[in-house]
């Protein structure tokens, strides 16, 4: 970083980031480009990633995501921050060999239910379990308890997904369907072997397309990975440097869009747990700092909806009506516009099913 780079401000970031998640205006891609784009869906709900693309896509329908997933084209997968992605069969096969020693480290939490338990034969007999045939938790706890009795259960299970790249099958994750968590390898369900464990630039590259301008923190933030500074400093050649208003420097493609900062961000409702909000060390690019925290109460999440490119409340689908919670007072002009977009909304993921639409609260866990 040098004194001259060029300093970017909250909103010029926001609205990079914003044309980055397609965000900014609809895009035309195709379900699956978009899938590959964004490196994945946060996905530990079925309907998240769902309403994810409704946001982002022009003309998008969710039997599109879900034909994907049940050619397996996209698969269910824990990958980055060990929770659960829809990511491209491509992606799957890369992006969870590249994160896997962070699942490696997150068994350092488990190991006073593994004592005397064996990792790699651990590993080796639950590939055979899942691979026989897809498991639900419960069933790969108990068949690897008959294995190794004095361990912990849950121990047990969580090792195997940590040790292995565990699929979510279909049914599971399909539109309008219903199905338990069932699970198998990558490489049994998609008939091909995953990637030998990847330098991270090409990701680098791809996290900055997709969430950039970006620091270094901001990526391990993303990927839950330490140590890519080598990774960003093999590629500053082919890179701009800019700072932030904190003078943190952040780095971009050369040809990335970076719209001005008063170009218009039209309302958009995102689902729980959108990566938008989830893929920054800083995070205040789209969550002003007096909303932090407000998404969610205790181990529940909500949905939320930007105004003017920013955080701006939470919404649920209540009985027969959108029911949409700001956080602060909204225009008359901006209330119209979250209304029009929530109509939108709700004529993509909902077509032929009424509701009401009104500003209110959400209802609270307590």
């Amino acid at each position: 970083m040098t004194k001259t780079d060029p300093v970017l401000g909250t909103r010029a970031l926001n609205r990079a980031t914003l044309d980055r998640q397609l965000l900014l205006k609809p895009s035309h891609l195709t379900a699956q480009a978009a899938v590959e784009h964004l490196l994945g869906l946060q996905a530990q709900n079925v309907k998240p990633p769902y309403y994810a693309l409704a946001a982002r896509l022009d003309g998008f329908r969710p039997e599109s995501l879900s034909a994907l997933m049940a050619d397996r084209s996209v698969v269910r997968i824990v990958t980055m921050r060990s929770t659960i992605h829809t990511h491209t069969a491509d992606d799957a096969l890369t992006l969870r060999p590249l994160v896997q020693a962070a699942r490696d480290r997150e068994l350092t939490n488990f190991r006073k239910g593994l004592v005397g338990v064996d990792l790699d034969r651990l590993a080796a007999v639950a590939r055979d379990l899942v691979e026989a045939e897809p498991r639900t938790m419960k069933q790969l706890r108990e068949a690897l308890l008959e294995e190794w009795p004095d361990a912990d259960p849950q121990s047990l299970a969580i090792a195997a997904r940590c040790r292995l790249p565990l699929v979510q099958v279909t049914p599971r994750g399909l539109w309008g369907q219903s199905g338990q968590v069932a699970l198998t390898t990558a490489e049994h369900w998609l008939g091909r072997p995953a990637e030998p464990v990847p330098a991270p630039d090409a990701t680098v590259l791809r996290y900055l397309a997709a969430f950039g301008p970006a620091s270094v923190k901001d990526m391990q933030t993303w990927a839950g990975l330490t140590r890519l500074r080598e990774a960003f400093e093999r590629l500053r050649p082919r890179l701009l440097t800019f700072r932030d208003e904190h003078g943190v420097e952040l780095f971009d493609l050369p040809d990335a869009p970076r719209p001005a900062a008063d170009t218009p961000a039209p309302p958009r409702f995102l689902p729980e747990f959108d990566n938008l909000l989830l893929s920054h060390a800083d995070r205040t690019r789209v969550i002003p700092a007096e909303y932090w925290g407000r998404s969610w109460v205790g181990n529940m999440v909500y949905a939320t909806f930007l105004v003017d490119g920013f955080l701006a409340g939470v919404w649920k689908l209540e009985e027969e009506s959108l029911v949409i919670e700001p956080f602060g007072k909204l225009t008359k002009a901006q209330r119209d516009e979250v209304t029009e977009e929530g109509t939108r909304m709700l004529a993509t993921m909902h077509p032929g099913t009424s509701y009401d639409i009104r500003f209110g609260t959400v209802v609270r866990a307590s």
